[in-house]
């Protein structure tokens, strides 16, 4: 398939300061239609993916790392700027800030441009200069390679919530990177409209 399978939704980076970090993908097009999953790491490195299906879930586990994978409900809820995110034992929610100057500059290209998985050819050295460990185009699991090009950018400014029955803090840098694929989600807290796609084979 050489245009690769196209995922188009945002995917959110949050940390806590009791040392669990979760990152939240909601995917409005995608191959296996609209669906929302959610990757998490234990304060002790412990890498987590809840995903809602099991096609889901041998499909994200065969192209990033974990240690454990789990097929739950997973509900993204939206209400503004504020995100409530239910996924088997965890419930966090974040409030979704200003667009950041990143944002802005995304925002201003044409979209056809920015949503372009070429594009990453030329991004991907701009991301990781501007943020630490960050990368829009690498190689995933089982021979894959992945391409991530942003559209948008918002900071997050709070954040809250409960992991099995713990409290999770506040908001934090997403640090030190979960590893869960080649590049880390932003050190900073936000939330990155984007497509990507997924080279198979």
């Amino acid at each position: 398939m050489p245009d690769g399978l196209r995922f188009e939704g945002s995917i959110a980076g949050v940390g806590t300061t009791s040392g669990v970090r979760i990152v939240v993908g909601s995917w409005t097009r995608s191959p296996f239609g609209p669906f929302d999953d959610v990757m998490l790491a234990d304060a002790d490195g412990t890498r987590r993916l809840m995903a809602p299906t099991r096609d889901i879930a041998d499909f994200v586990a065969a192209t990033y790392s974990f240690d454990d994978v789990a097929v739950v409900r997973v509900q993204v809820r939206r209400d503004w700027s504020f995100v409530r995110v239910l996924a088997g034992a965890l419930d966090v929610r974040y409030l979704v800030g200003r667009r950041t100057p990143l944002g802005v500059a995304l925002h201003a290209l044409p979209p056809r441009l920015s949503g372009a998985a070429w594009w990453t050819h030329v991004t991907d050295p701009v991301a990781s200069t501007l943020m630490r460990g960050v990368h829009t185009r690498g190689s995933a699991g089982n021979g894959r390679t992945e391409t991530y090009a942003a559209t948008d950018h918002h900071a997050i400014t709070r954040a809250m919530g409960t992991w099995r029955g713990v409290e999770l803090g506040s908001l934090a840098p997403v640090a030190p990177d979960p590893g869960f694929g080649f590049g880390s989600t932003p050190e900073r807290p936000s939330l990155t409209t984007l497509t990507t796609t997924v080279q198979v084979g």
